[in-house]
Formats: structure tokens, sequence, C-alpha cells
């Protein structure tokens, strides 16, 4: 174990880097397997302490994420049950941009999130790697636009085609802002990194090569840049554009270790598109969690066969929705271990 893994907090030694050595594209005994879940909307023990949770029981869902950036930002959050974040004071204009706070505070704003990575690290005991998260520029461009979520996101895309340079300057103040807390995450006690941008699939290839992808791009150049000025060993950096398969092969390109899918993309022939180096990661339809259990394994044993045991991280297409049994969240875990390994004896 490098001297660094143990970091200036004297985390513990990490037990398990399967995950993280997939990620680098190292080979691995067996295909390490995550799920995305919402939280305080899946667990149940969760659910029922609503009324009590803490920063753990809410900061790990890819909404909540986003709505702890814009909080730092200055734009004010409300929490609606069932719905997520939502902004009562949307920007509608270009003067709105105005009363947005200097990108440069997000990072000490958000230093209660630092303290809450440092915690989860020690209290891993080593277990698991940690993976911090951010949303990218576009997805939280379309919260603060929106004002929470939306069918079209067309408020979001008139921005784009009747305000350009403003658009690119919120994308850009946004960019300034992830940077700072993605590397402090990582200052923190996070080994990884995933950056989602959960609403790619509404823009198409024009608007997304445009508006998107340069942003995504500088995020993973500058975040490794600022690592190493911190003088932080550098961490594997996933991204996960949802419905973004027209743009795989630019995001396989993009700067980032792995590319997750989500379900609609064929595994196979997203292999022929990146090619061999990038890691994938993906991605099960979340809702064959509905499935028996047999089935589960039958369709992670495809999944496994379509992907390939190497360069590859198991994980579902989407997030864990509320209903779901954990028991066949275990059975889909459990399923990518078994054939994963067996794959291997071939």
């Amino acid at each position: 174990m490098e001297a660094n893994e143990l970091g200036p907090q004297g985390f513990p030694e990490l037990k398990n880097d399967t995950f993280l050595r997939a990620a680098w594209g190292e080979e691995t005994d067996y295909t390490p397997v995550w799920c995305m879940r919402q939280a305080g909307r899946y667990l149940p023990e969760f659910r029922e302490t609503r009324a009590a949770q803490d920063f753990f029981s809410t900061c790990r869902s890819p909404e909540v994420c986003c709505e702890l950036t814009l909080q730092a930002l200055g734009m004010e959050v409300t929490m609606v049950p069932g719905k997520g974040p939502s902004f009562p004071e949307p920007l509608r204009e270009e003067r709105d941009l105005e009363r947005l706070r200097d990108p440069a505070t997000v990072a000490s704003e958000l230093d209660y999130v630092f303290q809450a990575i440092t915690l989860t690290r020690q209290q891993l005991a080593g277990r698991v790697p940690l993976i911090g998260f951010a949303g990218a520029p576009w997805t939280l461009m379309t919260y603060m636009v929106e004002g929470g979520g939306s069918n079209t996101m067309a408020q979001a895309k008139r921005w784009l085609y009747q305000r350009p340079q403003a658009s690119h300057q919120l994308l850009r103040l946004l960019t300034d802002a992830l940077v700072p807390y993605l590397v402090g995450q990582v200052a923190a006690g996070a080994q990884a990194l995933q950056l989602f941008e959960s609403h790619a699939g509404h823009l198409g290839p024009q608007l997304f090569s445009k508006f998107a992808l340069p942003y995504i791009r500088d995020v993973a150049k500058r975040v490794k840049a600022g690592l190493q000025e911190a003088g932080l060993a550098p961490v594997p950096m996933i991204i996960f554009a949802k419905d973004g398969h027209f743009a795989l092969e630019e995001l396989a390109q993009a700067g980032y270790e792995v590319v997750g899918l989500d379900w609609t993309v064929a595994p196979e022939k997203a292999r022929d598109r990146v090619g061999k180096t990038v890691t994938l990661q993906g991605n099960l339809d979340p809702c064959a969690l509905y499935a028996s259990e047999e089935e589960i394994g039958q369709l992670v044993q495809q999944m496994l066969n379509d992907f390939g045991p190497q360069h590859y991280i198991a994980n579902l297409g989407h997030g864990l929705y509320p209903d779901m049994d954990p028991e066949h969240v275990g059975a889909f875990v459990d399923a990518v271990h078994k054939h994963s390994r067996l794959l291997r004896q071939n």
C-alpha cells in the first residue's frame, strides 16, 4: 500500500481496491459492482426517518448533489417531497446571473460536505472505496433555469438558442464552481469521482457538442491539474451522460477513465465504438430488479457476457427506485460477483 493511500487524515488502509483497479483499466479477479441510489427515497430505514435525517441520508443522490452546488451559488432551494429539489426563483433573464455568488466561494460554502466525506471515509474503515459526485454544468443549468425537473427542458434550451453567450457565461461559472468542489472532495477523502450529465438526452448531437461536451472536458482537465497542484494522488473519473449515446465516442475521449452507460445502449456496440482502453460502467435496466431473483441472475449473466470480463464495472443504467426490494439489489450484486468469476475461468 502506497503511503499516500493513508492520506494526511490518516485514513484506514483500503482492503478492497477492485473497483479502483477496474476504473484505471487494470485486470481484476471479478467484476466490481455498485449502485446509485435515490437517497432518502430508497432504503426503508431512511424513508421512515425523513424528519430526523442528517446530511448522510440526503447527500448521495444526483439531484441532491445538484442542490448542494446551486445552494452554494446563492440559489434558494426547497425540497419537494417525492419530486426532489425545487428552485422558487429560477433564472429567467440574463440579468439574473448577477445575483449568483462568485464560484470561488463555493468550496468554502460546502465545507460541511467535505467534513461528511472525511467522516464517511473513516467509517468505511477501508472496506470499499468512496466515490465523490457532482452534476455536470448543463445539468446544473437546467435546474437553475427550469426551477426543478422538466419533461422537455424547454426553458433551459430556449436559453441555448436565444441567449447563447449568456448560456456559455453561466456554464463557465458552473465549471469554475465544480472544479474546486471536486478537488476538495478528493482532498477530503473521495477515491474516485463521478460527473453526471443527467439531462444529456434533451440536447441531441449539435447542442451537446456546443454546450455540454466542452465543459465536461474542461472539468476533467482542470480537476486533474488541480489534484496535481494540491499534491494529491490522481483518482479515476467517471462520466455518466444519461441518454447521451449519440456522443459515446466523444465522451470516451473527454479525459475520463470510465464512461457510464444507461440501459438503452447495447454493451457490445458501445465497446466497438469506444475501443478497448476505456472502462465501461453499467447498464442493467433498473426495473430489472422487479424481476425474480432467478431472472436477475440470468440478466446479469447476459450483461457480463456482452461487456466482457475486463475494463468493466457493473452498475444499473440509472439509480435505484424507491420501491425496490433490497433483497433483489443483493441478488444483483451477488450475481455479478458469481458470474464474473465463472466468466474468467472459461
